[in-house]
């Protein structure tokens, strides 16, 4: 080990503003007293003499920032400067409940102020096309929840208000597609274009071409929303958290089978593959909330971009990630290109 080194990891390697990471120290290292992210003073958590917790600072302007640890550099300048990867925010004073969604025409990106039960506000969905630029789309559906894509590129959205999805086309016009399916939160489509609604009282609906719905499985019913998402083995993959905070993610096969896939997460809610069949979930685990990563196999969990009061997450072109919050959303580069199922 160089004996200059300060700094021996930083974990996760990505986070968005206001995320905590853990900074490992080398053992000769005397006991750090002030961190700096960007040359911004980062607020220490908690610190011992190896390892100390910051939060990432709100005012950060590089997508990949120098870390200090007492004002010195970690590692010498023959190395790289330890860095993070930092999420770059694209719109705040929003309500995401559940995932943005990504247009697959066009690359916009969709998100919600979904508001509180009942609560109408002026503009409920917006846009944020490639350019970054922030457009109100509509102000049509009331507690807008999940948004998805079909495969064939029409955008539908759920309320939880009155248990409806709605149709929403190119030039904003909503209509109703299906409707009675109780408290409608999380929305997936299958590589064959069927729907899959979560009534998050306990029922997954399936809903074909036309607006038929049948009930397809029961799930415990969740305090929140159920979230879902399909993976590259056909399963359909569901959270819903509970008063729990061990909570798990549960499979389910063709035939409305269940699983648990995972277990030991704390409120999971948002979740999206890539394309090697990693699970990305808006969790937390171990106590540190973020996006978490789980193996194909579920046997292997680690925190990879941290963050508080996550909500969802969205993989979109040029391997970007948008991470969403229950008011902002953030894209990060992080090299990572995610699962299309059907496209």
């Amino acid at each position: 080990m160089d004996n200059n080194r300060i700094i021996e990891r930083i974990l996760p390697r990505a986070a968005i503003p206001g995320g905590e990471i853990a900074i490992d120290l080398a053992a000769s290292h005397s006991h750090p007293t002030s961190v700096t992210i960007d040359g911004t003073e980062a607020q220490i958590v908690a610190s011992s003499r190896r390892r100390l917790l910051a939060l990432v600072p709100h005012d950060i302007h590089s997508p990949t920032a120098e870390v200090l640890v007492d004002g010195e550099r970690r590692i010498p300048k023959t190395l790289p400067a330890a860095s993070v990867i930092v999420g770059t925010k694209l719109a705040g004073d929003l309500h995401p409940v559940a995932n943005p969604a990504f247009d697959p025409g066009d690359g916009s990106l969709y998100v919600t102020r979904s508001g509180s039960r009942g609560e109408h506000v002026p503009v409920s969905i917006y846009k944020i096309n490639a350019e970054g630029a922030i457009e109100e789309f509509s102000g049509d559906i009331t507690n807008p929840t999940a948004i998805a894509f079909s495969p064939r590129g029409q955008m539908f959205v759920t309320s939880r208000l009155d248990g409806t999805v709605y149709r929403v086309s190119e030039l904003n016009d909503c209509s109703v597609f299906v409707s009675e399916l109780g408290i409608a939160t999380g929305l997936a489509f299958n590589a064959d274009g069927d729907m899959f609604v979560g009534d998050r009282t306990g029922t997954i609906f399936r809903v074909n071409e036309i607006g038929e719905a049948t009930e397809w499985a029961q799930h415990e019913p969740s305090v929140s929303a159920f979230h879902l998402a399909f993976g590259p083995d056909e399963g359909l993959y569901v959270t819903g958290p509970t008063v729990s905070s061990f909570d798990a993610i549960t499979r389910f096969d063709k035939v409305g089978a269940s699983e648990v896939f995972f277990h030991g997460l704390g409120r999971p809610q948002g979740l999206a593959f890539d394309i090697d069949g990693n699970l990305y979930v808006a969790a937390s685990l171990r106590g540190r909330r973020g996006i978490v990563r789980i193996s194909p196999d579920g046997k292997d969990a680690e925190l990879v971009v941290a963050g508080m009061n996550v909500v969802g997450l969205a993989f979109g072109p040029d391997d970007d990630l948008v991470v969403a919050t229950n008011d902002s959303v953030y894209r990060l580069k992080i090299g990572v290109q995610g699962l299309l199922l059907g496209r």
